[in-house]
């Protein structure tokens, strides 16, 4: 009975053997990328939500100071220096949240290993990077309609073109936080991550609120080179007495397509990163 017993095929209902000795145990399914996606912002978004609201605070504060500053040498109403200013200092909210914050914090994930956890999960590179750039590029919601408002109502600009932030702000979020990303990945120590966020926070503040035409060529060359740059025009567009539409979708499209880049540039050092 026994020998007729062992030599039996196993049934449906029996237990399936256990692997053998020494063999690998099977991945668990790759998720796919929307619900990974969805996962990693919730995640990130709850995370941030305690730590970064001061941080956002800051951001909003320091932008409405250089309005408050540039007050006094800026003449009020629809001229170019006034629709500079104040489109420079509300898109600055977005390139000290999800450039310079964004850039530590994966400069700091890499150093302290963390990374290590999310190579472990069985989420696509990609969802990591859009989730993390998109949870922190949130936070500057409300500090960019403060700071558009507050400033419309300084310089005495019109406020029923503010709706444009609608796109300006995802868009603009998109290539700042894949910049950022990309900048704390790739630099080889957090110090240099931590460096980079704050020039290119500086640059996006220094070439962002003043007006191109008064920039020396090579200035104005390295301004068309900064993905903010197309943010602020397409904001400071809608401050003039007859916006030009059809040059506010062109930056628009423009920052859409640098997002695009940031983003898969970003990803691709997520994947060199935790590899190493």
């Amino acid at each position: 009975m026994s020998a007729v017993s062992a030599t039996r095929p196993a049934s449906g209902g029996d237990r399936a053997e256990p692997p053998a000795r020494g063999a690998p145990a099977p991945l668990a399914p790759a998720v796919r990328l929307w619900p990974a996606l969805g996962a990693v912002y919730r995640a990130q978004l709850s995370r941030a939500r305690v730590a970064r609201i001061p941080l956002l605070f800051v951001a909003t504060f320091q932008s409405i100071g250089i309005m408050v500053l540039l007050r006094g040498v800026v003449e009020p109403g629809p001229g170019p220096e006034a629709r500079a200013v104040v489109a420079g200092s509300s898109v600055l909210v977005v390139a000290f949240v999800a450039l310079n914050l964004l850039a530590q914090y994966f400069g700091q994930l890499r150093a302290s290993g963390g990374l290590d956890h999310y190579a472990t999960l069985p989420v696509p590179p990609a969802a990591v990077v859009l989730g993390a750039a998109g949870a922190y590029a949130s936070f500057t919601v409300p500090g960019v309609l403060v700071t558009a408002v507050t400033g419309s109502v300084m310089f005495q600009l019109p406020l029923t073109g503010l709706w444009v932030l609608i796109g300006v702000v995802p868009l603009a979020g998109a290539a700042l936080a894949g910049l950022g990303a990309a900048l704390g990945l790739l630099a080889p120590r957090p110090e240099l991550a931590t460096l980079c966020g704050q020039l290119g926070m500086s640059a996006a503040l220094l070439l962002g609120v003043l007006p191109p035409a008064s920039l020396p060529v090579l200035v104005r060359w390295a301004r068309d080179l900064l993905p903010s740059t197309y943010g602020v025009e397409a904001l400071a567009a809608t401050f003039g007495p007859r916006p030009d539409w059809a040059r506010v979708a062109l930056d628009l499209g423009v920052c859409a397509a640098v997002g695009v880049l940031a983003l898969a540039l970003a990803t691709w050092a997520y994947r060199r990163a935790a590899v190493r």
